[in-house]
């Protein structure tokens, strides 16, 4: 079919996210047709770096053999298995296995997901239900930081801190609450990093007093903020969070949807400073010749 073709028909019934409309129908969709490494290549021919790595989640970038064979092998034998009630699949068993032994800590139970949006959501539900389980279900408040990202989804957009993801949608929900970012650059406190996480403890443990330190249930943060605009917080900005919310009793989220699986240097981004969070959502990939995923990693305790 020819590209212009697919333009029409990209205008008359494909809705794309986070784009203008209108902008979007007068310019028309770019198809993009083939990828090899880090490039991906359009109907038209031309070539482009794949800076954004798909959606955040190609890190093992396009066309490497091994993955389409073993992808190709698991669509032959068994191209769906579910997980509900007592029902397995040996590539799914091996694979959380696998990712418990490489998770950070004592995290070592596994949920598969869709996607990294479906895991933000799939942790409030755990987190819900784990505090209902130790008998304080007033704790139903969630704090997240303002310019972070944590998924798309109805709920998830909710804990996401962008104006785009809230305008008109009828979110943050009342229950989501939001914290200045730790950004380096024009921060109010200056650059000095000490002075950065002193800021961002005293706005925690001030939203945290506001709302009734025995109503929080979790906070959420990502180890760098990406889609809020790459924010890398000072060292040691992360570790100090997570103690507090420690000192407080609260469940420390990581969300290393964007950052996990080696993207930032190590295998997840929170083990530079040795955090062990009490739960961690981890990016979508094809892994083990298995499907697309995201994984949710519960610690065994708090």
């Amino acid at each position: 079919m020819l590209a212009n073709s697919l333009i029409e028909l990209d205008r008359a019934h494909l809705i794309h996210p986070v784009a203008s409309y209108r902008g979007h129908e007068a310019l028309g969709v770019r198809v993009l047709k083939s990828a090899k490494g880090a490039t991906v290549t359009d109907a038209s021919g031309r070539q482009l770096l794949d800076g954004f790595a798909g959606l955040w989640c190609v890190n093992a970038g396009y066309g490497h053999d091994s993955i389409v064979e073993a992808a190709a092998r698991q669509m032959r034998e068994l191209p769906y298995a579910t997980a509900y009630f007592d029902l397995g699949s040996e590539p799914a068993i091996r694979l959380a296995s696998e990712l418990a032994d490489r998770a950070p800590g004592d995290l070592n139970h596994v949920y598969f997901t869709l996607g990294g949006s479906d895991a933000v959501d799939s942790t409030i539900r755990f987190v819900r239900y784990y505090w209902n389980a130790r008998g304080e279900p007033e704790r139903d408040q969630f704090i997240s930081i303002e310019q972070g990202y944590h998924g798309s989804s109805v709920v998830g957009a909710g804990l996401t801190a962008l104006p785009a993801f809230h305008a008109g949608f009828g979110i943050p929900f009342e229950w989501q609450h939001k914290i200045p970012s730790p950004y380096p650059y024009r921060n109010p406190v200056g650059d000095d990093p000490n002075a950065i996480i002193a800021a961002s403890l005293a706005a925690l443990k001030a939203k945290i007093e506001e709302i009734g330190p025995e109503r929080i249930a979790a906070f959420y943060a990502e180890p760098i903020q990406g889609s809020g605009g790459v924010i890398v917080p000072p060292k040691g900005w992360i570790k100090a969070m997570r103690e507090l919310c420690r000192e407080y009793g609260i469940l420390f989220i990581a969300d290393e949807v964007i950052t996990g699986f080696g993207r930032t240097g190590p295998l997840f981004a929170c083990t530079e400073e040795d955090i062990v969070p009490d739960f961690m959502t981890t990016a979508k990939g094809l892994t083990s010749g298995y499907v697309p995923m995201g994984a949710v990693f519960m610690a065994d305790h708090v």
